[in-house]
């Protein structure tokens, strides 16, 4: 079935917020039938898989620039009792509540891409201001629509790695505990409940394209 069958009859806009647009499109059905459907339009958002040397991590526990130490919690995941050398790499995770779902989960670095932004300017732009690391080299891994059935929203998934001191500069609604994991236990955390769907989609990418051996 193409396009070509559906005929949009009105397009309306019935609210309108400072993230969000919320309407509905009047269509005319490969039937012959009209029906109504509703829809969100975001902008496009990124995700970052960002990747740390361990060593760069004083004494492996500690995830935040020096630049920035005063400014927010950090905690590493990394257990020796894992057999998991503290020096290995890993992957920067944000700890945050979500007050649409009054959950708090743990996410990879993610925001919007501004107006005039590639998802990798972006990507540098966002995890510089919620972790306080600035990516040396960043590739897009993939652009794709989210939830196509009421969003008109695109997100991109790029890794960074690279990672050296930037400066943190969160937004007035960014409540975010920095967190680091080891590259082997990503997804098993990720996995944890509340999981988060961008955040697995991003490592399971990552790795499908070689850039991380999640074990």
């Amino acid at each position: 079935m193409t396009a070509d069958e559906w005929s949009v009859l009105e397009e309306v806009i019935e609210y309108e917020t400072p993230w969000y647009d919320g309407g509905y499109d009047l269509l005319e059905q490969p039937d012959g039938t009209e029906k109504r459907y509703y829809w969100a339009d975001l902008p496009p958002s990124v995700v970052v898989v960002a990747r740390v040397d361990g060593r760069v991590l004083p004494d492996g526990s500690d995830a935040e620039p020096a630049a920035t130490r005063d400014d927010a919690s950090v905690d590493s995941t990394a257990d020796t009792d894992t057999g998991i050398d503290a020096t290995d790499d890993h992957l920067l995770f944000v700890e945050q509540y979500r007050p649409p779902v009054h959950e708090t989960y743990l996410e990879l670095p993610a925001g919007i891409v501004e107006d005039g932004e590639s998802y990798t300017e972006a990507a540098t732009r966002e995890l510089e201001e919620e972790t306080g690391f600035r990516p040396s080299s960043t590739v897009l891994l993939q652009e794709y629509a989210v939830a196509t059935g009421v969003l008109r929203h695109d997100r991109g998934i790029v890794y960074a790695d690279g990672l050296v001191p930037g400066e943190r500069e969160l937004d007035s609604n960014e409540f975010l505990e920095i967190t680091t994991v080891p590259v082997a236990e990503a997804l098993d955390r990720a996995r944890e409940r509340p999981a988060n769907d961008a955040t697995l989609t991003a490592l399971l990418l990552a790795a499908e394209d070689g850039m991380l051996d999640l074990g």
